[in-house]
């Protein structure tokens, strides 16, 4: 099973920026990664719709062999990773807005949060912000509108500037001085952000924690693949495969799939 891939998923191309991570933590994996991108967004969808999705991208995962499933999605990790790991039989990876390193190290104790709704209204996202937010204040955010501009390829668009504008203010106003970034297609903003925030803002996502968590669980359950062989990642999507190739760079395989 250690030469098995390991399987992730996300509502479209965000996910790509976890792989990224845990391609450079773990370059011998072989990967196969799932871009729903006909169902994204998911963070307007409901709970029920986010798990009958999840559940879909599971078992097209496990039909390709995957030895491990990365939820590469802030909404579904939030709605549907319980009921997952409840049903299943295989090591799922979720992935949450990193608010606890804002909250510990901000110093105008104020954070904004820039997530989907599917994610800012989640009870397990309530359950870690009221953990770490004790005396600190949080601008949340919902980022309507983001990530079918950047499934359509127009990140550095100006209507993107417009809507960061409209989102960025009220956090810029308060004073924030951390801004978690609580979806994983938001990554892919970072270029922006910085021209936009205050210097002093620090922009946190959650990639790294995921591919070292990935990690983790593979060498916990003997896993990891220790063959120093060139791997094979592929890359499926129901949505553009144009787009998906110019995220990744053209350097992997991008296929169209109906799922």
């Amino acid at each position: 099973m250690s030469k098995a891939p390991i399987g992730i998923f996300d509502s479209g191309i965000g996910g790509t920026s976890i792989f990224k991570e845990m391609h450079t933590l773990l370059p011998f994996e072989n990967s196969i990664y799932l871009a729903d991108s006909r169902h994204a967004p998911y963070g307007n969808k409901s709970k029920q719709e986010i798990i009958n999705l999840s559940i879909k991208n599971t078992e097209n995962l496990l039909s390709k062999g995957c030895k491990i499933i990365v939820v590469a999605c802030n909404t579904a990790t939030t709605n549907a990773i319980g009921y997952l790991r409840a049903t299943y039989n295989i090591p799922f990876i979720g992935i949450e807005p990193a608010i606890k390193p804002a909250a510990l190290n901000t110093k105008t104790k104020t954070i904004g949060i820039l997530a989907t709704k599917g994610t800012l209204t989640s009870k397990l996202f309530h359950q870690t912000t009221d953990l770490y937010s004790n005396g600190i204040r949080v601008i949340e955010q919902i980022g309507d509108g983001i990530v079918p501009l950047i499934e359509t390829g127009k990140t550095e668009s100006e209507q993107m500037r417009e809507l960061l504008k409209i989102y960025l203010k009220p956090m810029i106003e308060a004073n924030i001085d951390h801004l978690v970034l609580g979806c994983t297609h938001y990554p892919y903003l970072i270029p922006l952000l910085i021209e936009m925030l205050p210097k002093q803002v620090k922009i946190i996502d959650s990639g790294l924690a995921v591919a070292r968590q990935t990690k983790s669980i593979l060498d916990q359950h003997q896993l990891l693949n220790k063959t120093l062989i060139k791997p094979i990642n592929m890359f499926y999507t129901n949505g553009s495969v144009q787009v998906l190739r110019s995220i990744i760079n053209q350097k992997f395989p991008v296929e169209a799939l109906d799922f």
